[in-house]
């Protein structure tokens, strides 16, 4: 066991950090995960869009997975995927990305990349593989 974490507490959490940190904050911080929402437009033959609203993560990134799985296998190549609204994207949202990229014949492209997703996609060599578009604050930016 790490020497940071020590066993749990009473009520039934199987690791609690051994920070400074109060029980709830712990606790209000593991909960704290938003539900992904992902609003699909249909562009023309072959093209659609999602936007997605939330985060991507562990717990979300099989819903991106799927539904991308399923376009592609009703005809739609080319993959736009807006993530202007998403707020945190971890390992399993970039393995997303790269499954969605993986399941068809057309690109996947990224809108609305914010600095630490395009830092995330840049270190990964992601960026490089997708047709990546930044966000607004990048543009300004850069």
């Amino acid at each position: 066991m790490p020497p940071h974490v020590r066993p749990g507490g009473a009520e039934g959490d199987a690791f609690r950090p051994a920070l400074a940190i109060p029980a709830w904050s712990w606790k209000h911080v593991a909960m704290a995960s938003q539900l992904l929402t992902i609003e699909v437009t249909r562009l023309d033959a072959g093209r659609a869009r999602l936007r997605l609203t939330g985060d991507l993560d562990y717990d979300t990134a099989p819903e991106l997975t799927d539904l991308a799985a399923e376009l592609r296998r009703e005809g739609c190549q080319e993959l736009e995927i807006d993530v202007t609204g998403v707020g945190l994207c971890d390992s399993s949202g970039l393995s997303a990305f790269l499954v969605a990229h993986r399941a068809g014949t057309g690109p996947v492209r990224l809108t609305g990349v914010g600095p630490q997703l395009q830092q995330l996609l840049d270190r990964t060599g992601l960026a490089e593989l997708l047709a990546v578009e930044p966000g607004a604050d990048l543009r300004a930016t850069g």
